[in-house]
């Protein structure tokens, strides 16, 4: 019986998530039906509602910058790796919407997993004009931003707030910055 109730119960919630026609959905834990924590931020985040995550690294100069310092203008913290083909291969257009939109916008680059010299070194390389700081492996700034693939792009509102997530190179990022700050 309980096996027959689970799987009705498991359809009900499939046929919802296909029918909610992109609506917000709510992830619960089965267990005692209350929203995940995960599921909590990830609402949060898609509303706006949920603050970035403030931190402070040292940039390419040695001087600490932190996030909160950019509040007042939208900015992007790109997480990115000199040993990412993807990410290496989305700087070209970056560098192109830095360009369009400058002012607007700021891009704070987030080394994640190089070295010190592999960073700076393809910061050069690449000749990438906008902020960037080095994240030592011992912070927990991965964690405090959900990162699971590289690249990601986490665009945080003038208020401070995370307005939308994008993993991976996606033209669709380009779109939304076009919508965003065209006038």
């Amino acid at each position: 019986m309980k096996k027959i109730f689970l799987s009705m119960m498991l359809a009900v919630v499939a046929m919802s998530s296909c029918a909610n026609n992109g609506q917000k959905t709510q992830v619960t834990n089965t267990e005692n039906q209350q929203p995940t924590e995960e599921a909590i931020i990830q609402q949060q985040a898609a509303e706006g509602t949920e603050l970035a995550p403030d931190f402070t690294l040292d940039d390419i100069n040695g001087k600490p910058l932190a996030l909160s310092s950019l509040r007042g203008k939208y900015v992007i913290l790109d997480f990115w790796g000199s040993w990412c083909p993807w990410c290496i291969k989305g700087f070209s257009e970056m560098k192109n919407y830095y360009e369009k939109y400058k002012g607007k916008f700021e891009i704070l680059g987030i080394d994640c997993n190089d070295t010190q010299e592999k960073w700076k070194a393809a910061v050069e390389k690449y000749q990438l004009p906008w902020l960037h700081v080095y994240n030592p492996r011992d912070t927990k700034i991965l964690e405090a931003y959900a990162i699971q693939g590289f690249p990601t792009k986490i665009i945080i509102d003038p208020e401070g707030k995370i307005y939308k997530t994008v993993i991976g190179e996606d033209p669709a990022f380009y779109t939304l910055l076009d919508s965003l700050f065209k006038q």
